[in-house]
C-alpha cells in the first residue's frame, strides 16, 4: 500500500492568477471548483469543450485560444497541467518548478509538486481525500464521509440552525426530498408536516422530535392556515429549530409565502428550501415529459380548487384552452369534467390526457384518457386525490415507462 505524503492544505485563491493548460474533459472536471474558489482562471488551449466555452462565454475565466508558451506560467500562484501531450505537460511541470510554482500533473500525478484530492463539501465543510495515488479508494472514503455527516453517522459541532425552514419533501417517494432538505431535517426539534410530505421520513426522526400534523385532507378534516402559522412562530420562539415539511414544492400550491410572511413579521428568520414540484416530478416518473422537442413548446400549471365558472377562479380559461403545449391540473380531481369541458373550448376532444394518482409512491396508478372522455374515466377509475392531470399532446406519447 502506498504511503501518503502529500502535506493537505487549503490555498486562498482569491483573485490570485491560476493558470490551466488544457481545455478537454479533464479541465471541465477540474475548473469549476477553481472558478467557485474566486481565483483568476486562465485557460491556455488550441479548443475547448462545449461546456467550458461556455465558462468563457459567461466570463468565468480567460481563455488564450492557443498552444502552452514558455512563459505562460510566470506570475501564477498554481498551475494545473491537463493537456492530452505528455511531453508538453512535462514542460509545463519543469517550468513552473523553476519557478517554485505548484503544479498538478493530471497525466502522470506523481510528476507533479502538487496533487488535487477527492473533494466533497457538506454544510460549509470541504473534505479532501488523499490516497496515494489510488484515486478509486480516495472517492469512495470521500463519499462516505460525506454521507456519513449527511445521515448523522458522525458527530458533528456545527451551530445548530435556528428559526424556520420550509423545505419542499417532492412528490411523496423519500428518496427525491432535496440532500438540503434531509440534512435540515436532521437538525430538527419541530417537523410540521403536511399530508403529501413524505411519511417516511417522519419514521427516521429521533423520538425527542415533536411532530406536528398540519395535515389538509380534500373535502375533509384540515388544519387551518393560521393554525400551522401560529404553530411555526410558537415554535421557533421557544428556541426550537423547525421544519416545516411539505408535499412537492413550498412555493407551488403550497401556501409556502403565506408561512414565510407571517414568520417574517414575527422576526422569525426563515430558510426556503425548494422540492421536486409534483406538476412535473410526478409525470415524469409515469412516463409522460411535460415537454418535447417539436410536441410541446409550453407548459401550464393551473389549480384546480375551484370550478372554472367560480367567481374566486384568477385563470384565463378561454386562454389556457387556445394554448397548444401542456396542461398539468392540480387538486383537480373532484371537478375534471367540468375542467375538460372548460379546455374543449379551444382544442379537440381527442387531446389526450395522463392521469397520475399517488405519483412516486409504491401506490401510484397511471390512466390515459382523452378530454372528451375524462370525466367518465375518472369516475370509472375512481381517481382519488393525490393525483395529477396532464392534458396536451406529451400525454399521447409512448413510453417504455408507461
Amino acid at each position: 500500500m502506498p504511503f501518503e505524503q502529500h502535506y493537505l492544505a487549503g490555498l486562498d485563491l482569491r483573485g490570485r492568477r491560476v493558470l490551466v493548460v488544457g481545455g478537454g474533459t479533464v479541465a471541465q472536471r477540474r475548473l469549476p471548483r477553481l472558478i467557485a474558489s474566486g481565483a483568476a482562471v486562465e485557460l491556455v488551449s488550441p479548443s475547448v469543450t462545449p461546456a467550458v466555452q461556455g465558462m468563457v462565454d459567461a466570463g468565468e475565466l480567460t481563455w488564450h485560444q492557443r498552444r502552452f508558451q514558455p512563459g505562460d506560467v510566470e506570475g501564477a500562484w498554481y498551475v494545473v497541467a491537463c493537456t492530452s501531450n505528455v511531453e508538453v505537460n512535462t514542460q509545463i511541470g519543469e517550468e513552473a518548478l523553476s519557478q517554485r510554482v505548484f503544479c498538478v500533473r493530471a497525466d502522470i500525478a506523481v510528476e507533479g509538486t502538487a496533487v488535487t484530492p477527492a473533494v466533497g463539501t457538506h454544510d460549509g465543510l470541504v473534505l479532501g481525500v488523499l490516497a496515494g495515488g489510488e484515486h478509486r479508494r480516495s472517492a469512495s472514503v470521500r463519499d462516505g464521509l460525506v454521507a456519513a455527516l449527511r445521515d448523522g453517522r458522525i458527530a458533528d459541532q456545527a451551530a445548530p440552525p435556528v428559526g424556520v425552514a420550509l423545505v419542499g419533501g417532492g412528490p411523496g417517494d423519500p428518496e427525491l426530498i432535496t440532500v438540503q432538505g434531509k440534512r435540515l431535517l436532521a437538525h430538527a426539534d419541530v417537523v410540521v408536516a403536511d399530508r403529501l410530505a413524505p411519511r417516511e421520513l417522519l419514521e427516521e426522526l429521533p423520538a425527542h422530535v415533536e411532530v406536528v400534523d398540519a395535515a389538509k385532507i380534500p373535502y375533509g378534516r384540515a388544519a387551518t392556515q393560521e393554525f400551522i402559522n401560529q404553530t411555526l412562530i410558537d415554535r421557533a420562539k421557544e428556541g426550537k429549530f423547525v421544519v416545516r415539511l411539505k408535499g412537492g414544492d413550498p412555493y407551488v400550491f403550497g401556501r409556502g409565502f403565506e408561512e414565510l410572511l407571517a414568520c417574517a413579521e414575527a422576526g422569525i428568520p426563515v430558510t426556503v428550501v425548494p422540492g421536486v414540484t409534483s406538476a412535473f416530478g410526478v409525470p415524469a416518473l409515469a412516463g409522460v415529459p411535460v415537454t418535447h422537442r417539436g410536441v410541446a413548446h409550453e407548459v401550464v400549471v393551473v389549480s384546480g380548487h375551484v370550478a372554472p365558472d367560480d367567481p374566486r377562479s384568477l385563470v384565463d380559461w378561454s386562454a389556457i384552452a387556445r394554448l397548444q403545449g401542456t396542461v398539468v391540473l392540480m387538486m383537480a380531481v373532484e371537478r375534471a369534467g367540468a375542467f375538460a369541458t372548460a379546455l374543449m373550448e379551444g382544442r379537440p376532444g381527442s387531446t389526450p390526457v395522463a392521469v397520475i394518482q399517488e405519483g412516486s409512491t409504491a401506490a401510484q396508478r397511471v390512466f390515459r384518457s382523452t378530454l372528451d372522455k375524462l370525466a367518465d374515466d375518472v369516475k370509472r377509475w375512481e381517481v382519488r386525490p393525490p393525483a395529477i392531470i396532464v392534458v396536451g399532446p406529451v400525454a399521447g406519447i409512448a413510453s417504455a415507462n408507461s
